[in-house]
């Protein structure tokens, strides 16, 4: 009996304190969104993409422009010839989503950042599933004070590389990284995921090579699909460890996600290009209170 009531007892508790989490949540009716479009890369890793010859767009980055400048409103289309197989993708996938447009919001509280992602499932190609445990997975990455070779300008694309897992001829044990990248130089990626059929989310970072786990700043993860649209939430400390940007009031950081769509694995996911995320601050996405 008295570890009936005891047991009891701590299942009230945890209850409440759930309870409790829930209600500090924001109230995503009353945050902006930021519209986005994630869309399919093909074979586009940062060596193509600085690389005049292959891309014309390597000429604005020398000169300080983004991409998000330049292709912003051009992400579908982009999507759509790669997904074809028409550039840069010499293995398509034979009704594969070109593009996903999605909903992004952020918020924060005095402990902690709230990061939102809605969009509407598109069609499944019926291509063979190279994560079939994960019919889903989203991933952001944030990145502080622009150490990052063109984290700037490009977001998340200077973790890939031709020579990564599942670029044409590269060996499957070679992981996204940075070049260069170090933690105690804090030239690195704070890196997220939510995974769908796991139901968990992981906290890593990318420096030298990819570590999916290890962070302290993760306090949730959370997604589920009602209907046609998903919908998946984060919430981190504004404080973090090693391999945890730590974020401030005022200031803003580079900003990317990805959407791995139809049990994808690897590179044959869905990307955003590099934003500004902003903590009391005007930028692409703000979190304020």
């Amino acid at each position: 009996m008295k570890k009936t009531i005891t047991a009891g007892l701590v299942g009230a508790l945890l209850a409440g304190m759930t309870g409790a989490a829930m209600a500090a949540a924001p109230d995503w009716s009353k945050v902006p969104a930021k519209d986005i479009t994630v869309f399919y890369p093909g074979v586009s890793p940062i060596e193509w993409i600085t690389k005049g010859t292959d891309h014309g767009g390597a000429r604005g980055m020398k000169k300080g422009e983004t991409c998000a400048d330049c292709h912003h409103s051009e992400t579908t289309d982009m999507g759509k010839k790669m997904a074809s197989g028409q550039k840069i993708e010499p293995t398509p996938i034979a009704g594969k989503a070109p593009a996903i447009p999605v909903k992004v919001q952020a918020a924060r509280d005095a402990d902690n950042l709230y990061v939102r992602f809605s969009w509407k499932q598109p069609p499944a190609s019926g291509a063979a599933k190279m994560d079939a445990k994960n019919p889903v997975k989203v991933a952001f990455m944030l990145e502080a004070g622009g150490k990052v070779e063109l984290a700037d300008l490009g977001g998340c694309w200077s973790t890939c590389h031709v020579d990564s897992r599942t670029m044409p001829g590269a060996a499957e044990t070679k992981l996204k990284y940075v070049k260069g990248g170090s933690l105690a130089d804090g030239k690195f990626y704070d890196l997220y995921q939510w995974r769908s059929g796991e139901k968990k989310g992981f906290n890593g970072y990318v420096a030298d090579k990819r570590v999916m786990e290890g962070g302290q700043a993760l306090v949730s993860a959370d997604g589920k699909l009602d209907g046609d649209t998903w919908t998946v939430v984060f919430a981190r400390k504004l404080a973090g460890g090693e391999g945890d940007v730590a974020l401030e009031s005022g200031k803003t950081y580079n900003f990317g996600f990805a959407i791995h769509d139809d049990s994808a694995a690897g590179r044959f996911h869905h990307v955003s290009l590099g934003y500004k995320l902003g903590i009391d601050t005007s930028a692409d996405i703000t979190a304020a209170k």
